[in-house]
């Protein structure tokens, strides 16, 4: 019988529709997150002590992060004919996320202008005490510069930056290395023949982790109810509101809006072909388990690879949509809390400094604090020991800045490969339908085009886009 890539689709789908519920990773995700609610709720004591869980889960999928981001961007920039179009492609990636981050600034500063939630709490700076880890990002927020993620980019040693991981290091190795690889000709192709074979084994270890990612997103889940108490999400319950609200606005109509009148797809679809990652971040407060994920998923749409390769991790630290609305509505929150008035100038100065602060503290523990002080610090006219007003609701905002940051990645992705013609329309359609199943699993063998995931290359004609509402 001959298989053709169409029959090989429908068997595939036909695969997994026959798999069973309860084994799908996105549905062993969910229970588990509700159980950690539930024992964080009725017992907090013990469910304070599933902390190790949750964290070793992290603590593994940071371990691979780092040679995951390595070698995709290096295999990427080796798979381009011409190396102009790697510079291009990272310009307007870059281009994109700076005008994406300014938008979602402005979302969060109308946001609470409308709203005005610190009105009346009247808060006195100097009875604001910063101890435990506040006290400490706090401190850190405040001796950081706003041109020190520029000077921070070279490491000190090759292998430092995995060791700390440090991902925005570990981007600017692997472009120079994989440039370098490009410019040798014959000479670099064993090398990058084995950055194909490390590739698979790599994505193999990977397929073990997220076997476990059930049991950490219930120890992270457990252990941030039992410390926390749902108690915490009442008292500052309106500012997580118009956080949430926000944010979900900022993803439906502006990313939603740039999906649909550019790239021509929907942002429903999107989220339904993303639901096992969603599950994920939103059990274990961070988007970086999902990193693997979204580039096999992107490939698997036919986004080409070397846009993903590139586009995807730069974005984890550039392109951070989530976090840029938590800051410009916690500054102006705490302005308003200490009775800190301020001009529209002087609010749009803070835009100014957030755009370069915010890209500081990428991946780093507490760096959406570190950001919120070092903007503080910076301006002068907002006491940076405001923080406290918000320290304690800040692990329930988290799930929602990485779950935002993971779409605005999606859709960045989508839009630079659309940009670039690097997108098959008619296969991104075809998937988000339904119509092709789902990526394989990472555990699957690499191909000859690419890790498990990635599609084979296609032969790519002009597609008329059709209408699609967000």
């Amino acid at each position: 019988m001959t298989h053709t890539p169409g029959n090989e689709r429908a068997e595939q789908a036909v695969r997994i529709a026959a798999t069973p519920w309860y084994r799908q990773l996105y549905v062993q995700v969910l229970v588990a997150i509700v159980i950690g609610i539930v024992l964080g709720w009725r017992w907090p004591d013990l469910a304070t002590d599933m902390e190790p869980i949750g964290t070793t889960f992290i603590t593994a999928m940071k371990m691979l992060i780092g040679p995951i981001v390595f070698l995709t961007i290096i295999g990427g920039i080796a798979g381009v004919a011409d190396l102009k179009k790697v510079g291009r492609t990272g310009i307007k990636a870059l281009t994109y996320f700076q005008v994406g981050t300014i938008v979602a600034l402005l979302t969060g500063l109308v946001a609470i202008n409308i709203f005005r939630l610190g009105d009346g709490v009247h808060a006195d700076p100097s009875t604001l005490k910063a101890s435990g880890d506040a006290g400490q990002y706090i401190d850190q927020g405040e001796h950081q510069h706003w041109w020190e993620f520029l000077t921070n980019i070279v490491p000190d040693s090759f292998f430092g930056p995995f060791v700390e991981g440090d991902i925005l290091q570990v981007i600017f190795l692997a472009v120079v290395f994989g440039i370098a690889l490009k410019m040798v000709g014959k000479t670099g192709e064993p090398i990058i023949a084995a950055v194909g074979r490390l590739t698979e084994v790599v994505f193999k270890v990977l397929s073990f982790v997220m076997k476990a990612a059930p049991l950490g997103a219930f120890g992270a889940m457990s252990y941030a109810i039992g410390k926390f108490g749902l108690s915490t999400l009442t008292s500052l319950g309106s500012l997580i509101l118009l956080f949430y609200v926000t944010s979900a606005l900022f993803v439906v109509v502006v990313l939603g809006g740039v999906l649909a009148l550019y790239v021509r797809l929907n942002i429903f679809q999107l989220f339904r072909y993303f639901k096992e990652e969603f599950w994920l971040i939103l059990g274990t407060s961070t988007a970086e388990p999902a990193l693997p994920g979204l580039m096999r998923k992107l490939q698997f749409m036919g986004a080409e690879r070397s846009t993903v390769g590139l586009v995807v991790p730069t974005g984890y630290s550039f392109n951070l949509d989530g976090a840029a609305i938590y800051l410009s509505l916690a500054t102006l929150y705490i302005a308003q809390a200490t009775d800190t008035s301020l001009s529209l100038g002087q609010q749009l100065g803070l835009l100014a400094v957030m755009l370069l602060t915010s890209k500081g503290a990428a991946g780093v523990a507490g760096g959406g604090f570190i950001a919120l002080t070092a903007t503080l610090s910076t301006v002068g006219s907002v006491p940076a020991a405001g923080i406290m007003l918000i320290f304690g609701i800040d692990k329930f905002m988290s799930e929602c800045r990485a779950l935002v940051n993971f779409f605005g990645n999606a859709v960045a992705t989508l839009f630079v490969a659309k940009w670039e013609n690097g997108l098959d329309l008619a296969r991104a359609r075809e998937v988000l339908a339904g119509k092709a199943g789902e990526p394989p699993a990472t555990a699957e063998p690499e191909g000859a085009d690419g890790p498990a995931g990635a599609p084979a290359p296609v032969q790519r004609t002009p597609v008329e886009p059709a209408e699609v509402t967000p």
